[in-house]
């Protein structure tokens, strides 16, 4: 039971919160002890609620999901684990979790509780809801970059990485969307409903759209945000973001394998390798000066 409990919170998904790391990277803090332990903590915290709420969701969706040819075998959809012990384990999570967010930073617990707040809405009405749907989503991100600064006290950190982090988000929603079309067809809308007020010509419009702004943000944060290095050294990050782009659009529509961006992120080797080399540059870039006094 524990082991379905486990698989019912999903922790392939948990990479997804990763972004409560951004602040910590990016505001220079990440060899900084105390900023460090108080956002891995923060990071456990977000993993277990967001954890919950996927219990959540696959209890309300649990006869959706038993005619989806991958969702049906979640533990709730399958059998395996009962709704009951589902929501009575969700409850005692979100019971002990919340109010150790408020224990850790008061900022932090009110953004976990509107985190898990827009997680419900989106469970019980606006995942069904076209194009809502999405933005719910990324809005979902960029609560998980906001929770990382509330955590630190911030000096440098961008607000073009919350432009950079919906854009994405928004990205990798509707490209998930359009997979679900693709692979469903007119079974679609009875796993999601949402999807029957899209089509795929609509969805590529908006890809190539949220594409080319997804570039651009980032491009503009390299070169014009406030507190890095003077010499614009961070542009030379621009093609490694550009790759994983196109190889998530190239996974997307070539391959038919745009669907879950986390199973993906933990799937593709070149994906991988992009993330580990930009993620390399970012902190060579970033922390020239703390690398250099090793040494």
């Amino acid at each position: 039971m524990l082991l379905a409990l486990l698989r019912a919170m999903r922790p392939h998904q948990w990479t997804k919160n990763v972004f409560i790391f951004g602040a910590l990277a990016f505001d220079q803090k990440l060899f900084y002890p105390p900023s460090l332990r108080a956002t891995l903590l923060g990071f456990i915290i977000l993993c277990f609620i967001s954890g919950a709420v996927y219990i959540i969701n696959d209890i309300v969706d649990v006869e959706k999901d038993r005619l989806h040819p991958q969702k049906r075998m979640r533990p709730i959809a399958s059998g395996v684990l009962s709704p009951r012990t589902a929501a009575i384990s969700a409850f005692i999570l979100l019971a002990l979790l919340l109010p150790i967010s408020f224990w850790l930073d008061t900022t932090f617990g009110w953004l976990m509780t509107l985190y898990l707040g827009l997680q419900l809405a989106y469970s019980f009405k606006l995942k069904n809801i076209v194009i809502i749907d999405v933005m719910a989503i990324a809005a979902g991100f960029v609560i998980r970059v906001g929770a990382g600064v509330s955590l630190i006290e911030v000096t440098r950190f961008s607000p073009w990485l919350y432009v950079c982090t919906t854009q994405l988000a928004l990205l990798l929603g509707f490209g998930k969307r359009r997979q679900e079309l693709f692979l469903l067809q007119e079974e679609a809308r009875n796993t999601r409903l949402s999807l029957s007020d899209y089509s795929i010509q609509f969805l590529d419009e908006i890809i190539t759209i949220v594409t080319a702004s997804t570039i651009m943000a980032y491009a503009l944060y390299t070169f014009s945000a406030p507190g890095l290095p003077a010499n614009h050294a961070m542009m030379l990050t621009i093609p490694f973001v550009t790759y994983a782009i196109f190889r998530y659009l190239h996974l997307l529509h070539v391959q038919s394998n745009g669907g879950d961006p986390s199973e993906i992120l933990l799937r593709d080797r070149p994906l991988q390798l992009t993330v580990v080399l930009w993620g390399a540059a970012v902190i060579i870039i970033l922390y020239r000066d703390t690398i250099a006094s090793l040494f």
